[in-house]
Parts: structure tokens; C-alpha cells; sequence
């Protein structure tokens, strides 16, 4: 995987998080360095971790869906890229959060929440044969660099703009599932 697209896919998988930090950093006030670690921390590590785990279940399931990667990794990038989208602009979640969203179970939560998207991405990056250990921590990396900013820019500016980063990420994730589809039907 070239690194483009491993940085493209890492951007597109921290837009959640890059979301849920500009609405935290809206309701915390003041915004402590601790607040930044917390959330930074946490979402980098499941963002990290998610891949690791959906590859390796990917890994274990290759062999009986080997013609069909590319379709699958196409239909998986679509569906969570229309996913994120439909979120952005659904009315059905709430604008904050009723609590420190940096502690305790509120904190697995979001980080399970914002990190479910690379599970899939990690499925999808076995079934075409990418080794998982660089995708892995550049998504958590970026993850973590996209979270503190999250929660400093929300602070200044609230969640004006958090759904509009959440379209971007989701039309990124299904640019990226056209791109795997075309090489394969062009290799084929």
C-alpha cells in the first residue's frame, strides 16, 4: 500500500474522532492538557488496535474469499463511507455530551464508537494482502494528532463544522474502495 493511500485512509478513519473531540473540547471548559491526553491517547489506541484486530480475523477467513477481495473491500469502504456520511447529516445523535466525555466509561465508549470503522479497515487490508503493523500505527498516530486538535479547536470555535469533516471522511473511505475496485477489474 502506497502511502498516499495509507495516509488517506488514516485521515478518513479520524474524522469520527477528529468529530467527537471537537464536540468534547466545546463542553469542556477550561480544556486541560490532561483532556487532550485523555481523548488523544485513547482514540490513537483503539484506532490502532482495531486494525490489528479485524486483520487478523481477515487473515483467518482469506483463503475462502480470495476472488472476491477486491468487491468486498469495495462494498465494506462503501458502506462504512455512506455509514459516516449518513451520520454526518442524520439528526438522531446529540451535539455534546452530558458529561466529561474524557473519563471513565464515557471515554471506552466514544473510543470503541469512533474506532469500530478501522475494525473493518483492518478485515479489509488482510483480505488484498497488506501487512497490518505501518497501516496500524499511522492510523493510530494520526488518530491521536487529529483528536488533541479536536478537542483545542472545539474549544475555541464549539462544533460548527464537525459534520462537514464527517462527509469528508466518508467520501474519502469510498474514493478509496473505487480506487481497490478499479485496479482489480483492471488487473483482471
Amino acid at each position: 500500500m502506497d502511502l498516499t493511500s495509507l495516509l488517506a485512509i488514516a485521515v478518513a478513519l479520524a474524522m469520527d474522532a477528529f468529530a467527537v473531540s471537537l464536540a468534547a473540547g466545546a463542553v469542556l471548559c477550561p480544556v486541560t492538557w490532561r483532556h487532550c491526553f485523555r481523548l488523544g491517547f485513547h482514540f490513537g489506541l483503539f484506532q490502532g488496535l482495531m486494525p490489528i484486530i479485524g486483520w487478523l480475523a481477515g487473515r483467518n477467513v482469506q483463503q475462502y474469499i480470495l476472488s472476491w477481495n477486491s468487491w468486498i473491500a469495495f462494498s465494506l469502504l462503501l458502506f462504512l463511507g455512506l455509514r459516516m456520511i449518513h451520520e454526518a447529516v442524520s439528526d438522531e445523535r446529540p451535539d455534546k455530551p452530558a458529561t466529561d466525555p474524557s473519563r471513565g466509561l464515557t471515554l471506552v465508549a466514544l473510543s470503541i464508537a469512533t474506532s469500530i470503522d478501522a475494525l473493518a479497515v483492518g478485515l479489509t487490508l488482510a483480505m488484498i494482502g497488506v501487512t497490518i503493523w505501518m497501516p496500524a500505527l499511522v492510523i493510530g498516530l494520526v488518530a491521536l494528532v487529529f483528536s488533541v486538535a479536536g478537542v483545542l479547536l472545539g474549544n475555541r470555535i464549539g462544533s460548527i463544522w464537525g459534520s462537514r469533516v464527517e462527509v469528508l471522511g466518508g467520501l474519502i473511505l469510498i474514493g478509496i474502495g473505487g480506487k481497490i475496485l478499479l485496479q482489480h477489474l483492471a488487473a483482471g
